[in-house]
């Protein structure tokens, strides 16, 4: 088995829309620069993601020096969106925590009502003084979280993604694997483990940022989704209900806290602290 390596990174700067693959990225204290920095609210101020608009799969958005984003999808004009002004704010419902965020211009809250049918508005996560504190459970004094669901950042491997491929094949659904990993959303995918290695990391480095790996993730309806053409099917999670059960959770992947900041690259070396 050859040494692990960071194979890929992935920024996603509108939560649930397609991610973006990078080169690099710099770690900031809440997760990768440019991570979930935007999200889509209804009419209630309650996010919005795939779960409810599995069509949000198919659209992008590409970061901009500054924080803006071009939005694009297949059969549509482009919109370029800058950061909104900070002063017209509004208190979004981001799952079981709430957080201030600026409104985004209306042209934005437009382009996506035309393409998922829905009334929404395009929001932005300013301030760091606005960031979610991280779970207390799992999380330390002071340690806060973007738009992500609870934690600043997701980490995948190769090995296991495979493992899970050859139990999806054995199983009732194999004419829907292999799944790729864009179903698992990660920011960091490692290389070079064996299968489910990451379940018994408790801080690693990757490059010459430290991590504490806190909890494996728990998997929902999203990773059933065709990232590609957003149907949905059964697997992975009939499947991990057979393997990766804990309780309640369906597990895959495991959330990371940033113990200090830095730039990790892909063909970075991860070493295992602990």
């Amino acid at each position: 088995m050859s040494s692990p390596v960071l194979e890929a990174v992935y920024i996603h700067p509108v939560k649930s829309l397609a991610a973006c693959a990078a080169e690099q990225a710099v770690v900031e204290p809440w997760g990768l620069d440019g991570d979930r920095r935007w999200m889509l609210i209804d009419t209630e101020d309650r996010v919005v993601t795939q779960r409810q608009q599995p069509r949000m799969a198919q659209l992008s958005a590409q970061p901009l020096p500054g924080g803006g984003v071009t939005l694009s999808a297949p059969g549509s004009p482009s919109l370029t969106v800058e950061v909104p002004d900070p002063v017209r704010t509004v208190t979004a419902e981001l799952h079981r925590s709430r957080v201030e965020v600026a409104v985004a211009a209306g042209a934005a809250h437009a382009w996506f009502g035309a393409l998922l049918g829905a009334e929404v508005r395009l929001v932005h996560l300013d301030a760091p003084s606005h960031r979610r504190p991280v779970d207390p459970e799992f999380g330390r004094p002071g340690e806060t979280v973007s738009l992500a669901d609870d934690f600043p950042l997701l980490l995948t491997t190769r090995s296991s993604l495979d493992a899970l491929n050859s139990l999806v094949a054995q199983g009732n659904h194999p004419e829907e694997g292999p799944l790729p990993m864009n179903r698992f959303r990660p920011n960091v995918v490692v290389d070079g483990t064996v299968p489910w290695a990451e379940d018994g990391w408790r801080r690693i480095a990757i490059g010459e940022v430290v991590f504490r790996v806190v909890k494996p993730c728990g998997r929902c309806v999203v990773t059933t989704t065709d990232q590609r053409t957003a149907e949905r099917g059964k697997e992975p999670l009939r499947t991990l209900a057979r393997h990766r059960r804990e309780g309640r959770h369906l597990l895959f992947g495991q959330n990371m806290i940033p113990e200090g900041t830095g730039t990790i690259r892909s063909g970075d070396p991860v070493r295992v602290l602990g």
